[in-house]
């Protein structure tokens, strides 16, 4: 991916001087590459025999095979299991893993997908770890943009941020992607446009947009929610198609439509441009301190997912403060 290479840059010096940190953390979009940049270079670690100045796996070392087969024993992922959240007896698992030696590597690597997933009794258990390294582990730790990472964990990794592409070099990949994919993906030029923009351009969750049921789910999503701020359905019907489209999706979508709502306040365009009207005319009908409110209140959803909170309760109670968005004249309670 074109886009990351001034963090291969970053990687390259590190490794150059001998300054590679125990524990990285790699932030930026959903949907930039994020899980593919780690294992990129977890790869590229384990190599025996790396070439070049940029150091690239050489593929036909004993390590280099290993990682192709998806078998290689000192490389190891942890991500949310059965739950939205990495629990505690993962990351002592991990414990566990980063404290034996190597099995065939010079050195274990460990990779965190969605730090910012960790409950707090699994980011303290965490920490221990990142307090107390070993000479032949590195940790690599994921985090999406905006999620936070507990700050005692941010504070024992050196940062790294994966910029998103610009919309040419999205689209680019976007294309690419499209046209070797295994399953046949029906998309038009403008349907391919939409994801694009919806994703914030960022081109891996626009293929995944594309390639599975998130456009439909989100046309009936928007669907029952106009009729909803129209007082044409209840809040536990509006609720149901959010329901459908899942927790983290209703929170990334109402997250999208509270931005472009805020960035329409501001004189800006939105993302969104099937949702464009509605958004302008709540945008012109609140002080723009309100989009701010709504986003403060997704953001407490989302949060609110560590303790398991009711999904269908949480899109409810969202759709109650959109509503409050509405005139008075033009809402009706039901």
């Amino acid at each position: 991916m074109t886009w990351h290479s001034a963090a291969w840059a970053s990687v390259n010096t590190r490794v150059h001087a001998g300054q590679l940190p125990h524990a990285l953390l790699v932030g930026g979009e959903r949907g930039v590459g994020k899980r593919l940049f780690a294992e990129a270079l977890a790869h590229k670690l384990v190599c025996e025999q790396p070439q070049g100045p940029d150091l690239l796996p050489c593929g036909g070392c004993k390590q280099c095979k290993l990682v192709a087969a998806d078998s290689h024993p000192d490389v190891r992922f942890y991500a949310p299991e059965k739950s939205r959240m990495i629990k505690v007896d993962q990351v002592r698992a991990l414990s566990g893993f980063a404290v034996a030696s190597p099995q065939v590597a010079r050195r274990k690597i460990i990779v965190i997908d969605r730090a910012d997933q960790l409950n707090i009794n699994a980011g303290n258990a965490l920490l221990k770890t990142l307090e107390e390294p070993t000479a032949d582990s590195i940790l690599i730790l994921l985090q999406e943009t905006g999620r936070p990472v507990l700050p005692t964990l941010r504070s024992r990794c050196q940062s790294l941020v994966l910029p998103t592409p610009g919309p040419e070099a999205a689209t680019r990949w976007l294309d690419a992607e499209l046209a070797e994919a295994e399953v046949e993906v029906t998309a038009s030029a403008a349907q391919r446009s939409q994801a694009l923009t919806m994703a914030r351009f960022a081109p891996r969750l626009a293929l995944e947009f594309l390639a599975g049921e998130y456009v439909t789910l989100r046309e009936e999503a928007l669907s029952t929610f106009r009729r909803f701020m129209k007082s044409e359905v209840s809040v536990s019907e509006a609720a149901k198609p959010f329901k459908t489209l899942g927790p983290e999706a209703t929170l990334w979508l109402m997250e999208l439509w509270a931005s472009d709502m805020a960035r329409i306040s501001a004189g800006g365009q939105g993302r969104d441009t099937e949702a464009a009207d509605m958004l302008g005319f709540l945008a012109g009908s609140n002080p723009s301190w309100r989009a701010h409110e709504l986003l403060d209140a997704i953001r407490e959803a989302r949060s609110a997912q560590v303790y398991n909170a009711n999904p269908e309760l949480e899109a409810e109670r969202l759709l109650i403060q959109w509503l409050g968005l509405m005139p008075a004249r033009k809402r009706r309670v039901s």
